[in-house]
């Protein structure tokens, strides 16, 4: 009840709670250890690139961002980091560039894990939340662009 994101009347003050606590949550070991690997292995990248109080806002708006919409669209439950995860995936590709100028790598990257979960599963019932998906990657795209062109959040 504490780990899942469901729509529920926002007089219950759980729900505020859990647009949170959801992303740490997860349905086994398997979906935890996909999710953290790549938090892992991304995560010291963006933490030396931006820093861990910049993260760690970063990682807040991304699940705010993502538990709303999901109670908006959907009537299932969430949890999980997935969108954390593609906002990492993303944003760290993001990282080496000169202001001004868009990598390459972001549009191969943003094409390759955003465009899958919007061609390959967004319309298939597999217990699988692409839009979680969709809206992390869309998120991590936000915060390189207004991050590189604004010096600030």
């Amino acid at each position: 009840m504490l780990f899942s994101n469901y729509r529920t009347s926002f007089l219950d003050p759980m729900q505020y709670v859990r647009l949170f606590s959801y992303i740490l949550g997860h349905a086994n070991w398997a979906h935890f250890s996909g999710n953290f690997i790549i938090i892992l292995i991304t995560g010291p990248l963006l933490e030396e690139k931006y820093g861990s109080k910049v993260l760690v806002q970063l990682i807040l708006i991304t699940a705010f961002v993502t538990g709303i919409i999901h109670i908006v669209f959907s009537g299932s439950a969430l949890l999980g980091a997935s969108g954390i995860v593609y906002m990492f995936i993303i944003l760290s590709s993001f990282t080496n560039t000169e202001k001004g100028k868009i990598p390459l790598t972001l549009i191969i990257v943003f094409f390759v894990f955003v465009g899958r979960e919007i061609f390959g599963g967004a319309f298939t019932q597999d217990n699988i939340s692409q839009l979680a998906h969709i809206i992390g990657g869309c998120c991590g795209a936000l915060f390189a662009f207004k991050i590189k062109h604004c010096e600030n959040i």
